[in-house]
């Protein structure tokens, strides 16, 4: 990560800061050289009066104060005048201590656990989501910003081999799948259900209807014919042994049908179950799945069709994103609208969330405050020194500058008090 070396100071309040920095800096200046102006000259009237060694001790003290506090506050940024005395330019000179230290203190005083989940748990992020939802506005901007993310999410998972891991994943699952077992499980519950009575009711209808047609009628005359004896053609049996195979099956169907405890059905039951045991535990039918499973699996159509619903897909997905049709879009402002005013509704959904946020955010700060406090010590290591005390000089300046005044005056006092003890220790 490229760290920024520069600050940028062209705002206009840092302009007006900047300017009324300068001006108290020229007024401290003046001050100072006022107070060693007055110095000067009431040293050379003190032979006319007395009271010019007080003034002049009073000026003398504040000359000597606003410079130690120039000195010091000068010595804070820079070097004065240029000079290379020790202990000056203190922020520069720390540097890097100061942005190891200003790391260490954040991490040590702002990320600890306690304070950062209780000022987790003050936020109602529940609320907040569900606010946000509810608020058709925001949903509709962020239905508009899951479909232009779309097309670039297809075209990153069709270009970065996704699909291929996807389908290979897919694949390879349903080829694990033992199908026996489950098509077993499947059908006993079909029969415990009693389904399979209704199952065997549209059989025979089925079968009674086929066998009623006139087309079935024919072709089971010319098989019964083909069978019989050439006498018997003579005498046209055919037809007669066709009509009774046909009352029969048809009385026998309507038997079955009508009886829900008819001995044929028994017999069905037990055939289907017989049937289900087999196809759970024989290996032959477990074989013949499987086999029908890779056979349909390996199907080129199969292969076809999928490829088919992905592109329509994409295409849809293309033209939400491009507004060409909205129904993507109004849809998932419906959804988002209606999970807003769900959440809303629901003090105990909302209280997990808000639960469930708090320790996904406690966690993470807890494993990521040490990075932070490097990343800041990194940053400040980096910064332009330069730059900073001028940052630094703007924002404080001002009222680093005021120290000198109250150097200057608090000197004066204190060198008008001295001289005055002076003074009265001389008249005794």
């Amino acid at each position: 990560m490229t760290l920024p070396a520069t600050f940028v100071i062209d705002t206009p309040g840092d302009a007006i800061r900047a300017a009324e920095l300068r001006r108290v800096k020229w007024l401290a200046t003046s001050v100072l050289v006022v107070t060693f102006a007055i110095f000067l000259a009431a040293r050379a009237l003190l032979p006319l009066h007395p009271v010019f060694g007080f003034i002049a001790a009073f000026a003398e003290a504040a000359t000597i104060g606003g410079l130690a506090d120039w000195y010091a506050v000068v010595a804070l940024f820079k070097r004065p005048l240029g000079l290379p005395i020790p202990h000056t330019a203190i922020i520069q000179g720390n540097q890097h201590r100061i942005a190891d230290k200003l790391g260490e203190f954040i991490e040590k005083h702002f990320l600890e656990a306690a304070p950062v989940e209780a000022k987790l748990r003050q936020i109602d992020f529940g609320s907040f989501i569900a606010d946000w939802l509810r608020d058709r506005k925001r949903s509709e901007d962020l239905a508009r910003f899951a479909l232009r993310l779309l097309p670039e999410a297809v075209a990153a998972t069709e270009t970065s081999g996704l699909m291929t891991f996807v389908s290979r994943r897919i694949t390879a699952q349903l080829m694990a799948v033992d199908l026996a077992p489950l098509a077993a499980g499947t059908l006993r519950a079909f029969v415990e259900e009693g389904r399979h009575s209704g199952l065997l009711d549209d059989i025979l209808r089925a079968v009674h209807q086929t066998m009623t047609q006139a087309e079935t009628m024919a072709m089971i005359r010319e098989k019964i014919r083909a069978e019989l004896p050439t006498l018997l053609k003579l005498y046209r049996a055919d037809k007669f042994l066709v009509n009774k195979i046909v009352a029969s099956a048809t009385a026998f169907f309507e038997e079955v049908r009508n009886d829900p405890k008819h001995p044929f059905r028994g017999e069905f039951d037990r055939m289907v179950l017989t049937f289900v045991d087999r196809l759970g535990t024989d290996p032959t039918y477990a074989e013949r799945i499987d086999g029908l499973k890779r056979d349909l699996l390996a199907r080129p159509e199969l292969t076809s069709l999928a490829r088919h619903i992905w592109e329509n897909t994409r295409t849809f997905f293309e033209r939400s994103a491009s507004g060409e049709t909205q129904v993507l879009e109004q849809y998932l402002v419906r959804m988002f609208v209606k999970a807003g005013e769900a959440l809303a509704g629901d003090a105990e959904l909302r209280a997990e969330i808000n639960q469930g946020l708090v320790a996904v955010l406690r966690t993470v700060v807890a494993e990521q405050k040490s990075g932070v406090s490097i990343f800041i010590s990194d940053q400040v290591k980096a910064w332009d020194m330069g730059q900073l005390i001028s940052l630094i000089e703007i924002n404080i300046g001002r009222d680093l500058q005021y120290i000198r005044f109250n150097g200057s005056l608090i000197g004066g006092l204190a060198g008008l008090a001295l001289y005055t003890l002076e003074y009265l220790l001389r008249l005794l």
